[in-house]
């Protein structure tokens, strides 16, 4: 619908509605048709741009959801947010904001008193997203 060619036939339409105008002495019936028209195609637009928006949204959704299982400092418990109920994503923000203003508590504190981050204290750990990884590079395996 968004094509060119689409919006060029609407302009011809509009335009040959109103060469009809003289000829029909601007009717009633002449009004009607391009009143009722209008109205019947923004009733269907709406619906094919809720359609549009919502393929749209899912396929963000799942490109970031792969993202997040991809990468290894990701927290992929929140590869499903919009499945959540609004209790839980408040619960999430109010996590999520309070390390931002707190960020010792991502990290741990060693015996020195110094400040780890979770990626350091990581570091000699196997990957957690490895064996996912190996399968989304190489799905034979």
């Amino acid at each position: 619908m968004g094509h060119p060619a689409i919006f060029a036939v609407a302009c011809i339409v509009i335009v040959v509605w109103g060469a009809l105008g003289p000829v029909l002495g601007y009717s009633d019936s002449w009004q009607l048709v391009i009143n009722t028209s209008t109205t019947i195609v923004t009733f269907l637009m709406v619906f094919l741009i809720q359609n549009t928006q919502n393929r749209d949204s899912e396929a963000l959704h799942l490109k970031i959801d792969e993202l997040l299982r991809a990468l290894d400092a990701a927290d992929t418990r929140l590869v499903d947010l919009e499945e959540r109920s609004e209790q839980e994503l408040e619960q999430l923000r109010k996590r999520y904001k309070d390390l931002a203003s707190h960020p010792i508590l991502e990290g741990q504190i060693d015996a020195n008193g110094s400040s780890q981050s979770a990626s350091d204290s990581r570091a000699g750990q196997p990957s957690r997203n490895q064996s996912l990884r190996r399968r989304v590079q190489d799905p034979q395996t």
